[in-house]
C-alpha cells in the first residue's frame, strides 16, 4: 500500500463498517492513514456508532447515498481515496422479502455507481497510483445458497441465491468481478459468514435475543430452529479485511469464516445461558410474575421464513493459506463479550431503535384489499 492512504469506507456508520473504521484507525500502518466514512444514515446506520473515532483528526464523515451518482463522484474528487471498502448495503433478509426494490437500488445500483466512480478516478492517476489502488467489495456467504448436511462454501462454489437480499448481493459481486476483468479495476470480493458483536442493529438474531431476553419478551425462532449458520466475530472479520487490503491479490475472492457452526436454536440457547450468567432470571420480578423461571422458557417457535436456507458454512482455507489470516475468538468467548456489551449499552440500544417497529424479526404480513 502507499505510504499515505485514504480509505473510503461506504456504509461506515453501520455495524461492520463502524467496527472496521475503528480498527483501521487503531491499527499501525506503514504511513499516514485517513478514513472517510460515506453513509446514507438509514435506520441501521447511526453516527452514535462512530463516537469512539469522532475526535480523531484522521477521520472524516460524509453523508451520502452510494446510488447517488453526483454525491459519489464528489467524494471521490474531494478525497482521492487510495482504496474503497464497500460495506454499504441493505442487509436484512426479512426486509428484502417485504421491500425488494430497496435492495436492488442500494446493493446493485449503488455498487455500479461506486465502480464507475472508481474507474473514472483512476483514469487520471499515475501508473503507480493505479497499481496501489484497491476496491474491496464486502459480500456474504448467502450468495451461494443452501448447503446440505455436509460440505462448505469455497471461492468457486456456484452462486445460487434464495432471497432478494442474496440475489442483489450476488449481482453486485458479479459486477465487481466484471469491472476487474473488463476495465482492469484492482478489485477483490470477500464473502463472510454471519457476523456478530457490538453495534449490530437489533434486528439480527443475536442482539434481538439478548434484548428480548433481558426484557422478558418472547424469543422468536423460525421453524424448529434447525437452520445452521457459521459465526464470525465482527472484529475478526475486520482484521481479515485489513489483511485482504494489505496482501490480497486483485481479481481474487476470499472467504472469511469463523468455523463456528451452530443451529439457530443452539445460538438462542447459548444467548440465554450468557444472559443468565450476567442477569439471572430468578432475580427478575417481572419474569417470576409471569411464571418464567429461565430465559430458555421465552423461546417461541414461529412460522419459518420463505426460502429459508438450511445451512451455511465457509471454507476459509484460501485466506488462511495465502494471506495468513485466521479468527482469534471462539464463539463462546465472543458471545459472552457481545452479551456484556449489549447489557452495558442499553442507552445505545434505545437510541438506535427508537420507534417500536424497529426491533423486528419475521416477514411483515401483506394487507389484502377488501373488494
Amino acid at each position: 500500500m502507499a505510504s499515505s492512504e485514504t480509505l473510503l469506507v461506504t456504509g461506515g456508520a453501520g455495524f461492520i463498517g463502524c467496527n472496521f473504521t475503528a480498527r483501521a484507525l487503531a491499527e499501525p500502518s506503514n504511513g499516514e492513514r485517513r478514513v472517510v466514512v460515506f453513509d446514507k444514515l438509514t435506520y441501521a446506520g447511526n453516527l452514535l456508532n462512530l463516537e469512539a473515532v469522532a475526535a480523531d483528526p484522521r477521520y472524516r464523515f460524509v453523508r451520502g447515498d452510494i446510488a447517488d451518482r453526483a454525491a459519489v463522484r464528489r467524494v471521490f474528487a474531494e478525497h482521492r481515496p487510495t482504496a474503497v471498502l464497500n460495506f454499504a448495503a441493505e442487509s436484512h433478509v426479512d426486509r428484502s422479502i417485504d421491500s425488494p426494490g430497496d435492495f436492488v437500488r442500494t446493493n446493485i445500483d449503488g455498487t455500479f455507481e461506486l465502480l464507475e466512480a472508481a474507474r473514472g478516478a483512476l483514469d487520471g492517476r499515475s501508473r503507480k497510483e493505479r497499481a496501489a489502488f484497491r476496491f474491496i467489495h464486502v459480500s456474504t456467504d448467502e450468495v451461494f445458497g443452501s448447503l446440505g448436511h455436509e460440505g462448505r462454501f469455497h471461492e468457486n462454489t456456484p452462486y445460487d441465491p434464495s432471497s432478494p437480499y442474496s440475489a442483489s448481493k450476488a449481482a453486485a459481486d458479479h459486477l465487481v468481478r466484471a469491472y476487474g476483468r473488463t476495465y482492469g479495476l484492482p478489485a477483490i470480493v470477500t464473502n463472510c459468514s454471519n457476523n456478530y458483536g457490538p453495534y449490530q442493529f437489533p434486528e439480527k438474531l443475536i442482539p434481538v435475543m439478548i434484548l428480548n431476553a433481558v426484557e422478558g419478551r418472547p424469543l422468536p425462532v423460525y421453524g424448529e430452529g434447525a437452520n445452521v449458520r457459521d459465526w464470525l466475530h465482527v472484529d475478526d472479520h475486520c482484521a481479515g479485511l485489513l489483511t485482504v487490503l494489505r496482501r490480497g491479490e486483485p481479481g481474487q475472492s476470499y472467504n472469511l469464516g469463523g468455523d463456528e457452526e451452530r443451529t439457530n436454536l443452539e445460538v438462542v440457547e447459548a444467548v440465554c445461558a450468557a444472559v443468565e450468567a450476567e442477569v439471572p432470571a430468578a432475580r427478575r420480578r417481572s419474569l417470576a410474575a409471569g411464571g418464567i423461571g429461565s430465559y430458555r422458557e421465552l423461546v417461541t417457535f414461529v412460522e419459518d421464513r420463505p426460502g429459508h436456507d438450511h445451512r451455511y458454512a465457509i471454507d476459509a482455507t484460501k485466506v488462511r493459506r495465502d494471506l495468513g489470516w485466521a479468527p482469534r475468538r471462539d464463539f463462546e468467548s465472543g458471545l459472552r463479550e457481545t452479551v456484556r456489551w449489549y447489557l452495558g449499552h442499553r442507552e445505545w440500544c434505545a437510541a438506535v431503535t427508537s420507534g417500536a417497529s424497529r426491533r423486528r424479526m419475521g416477514v411483515q404480513p401483506r394487507l389484502t384489499a377488501v373488494t
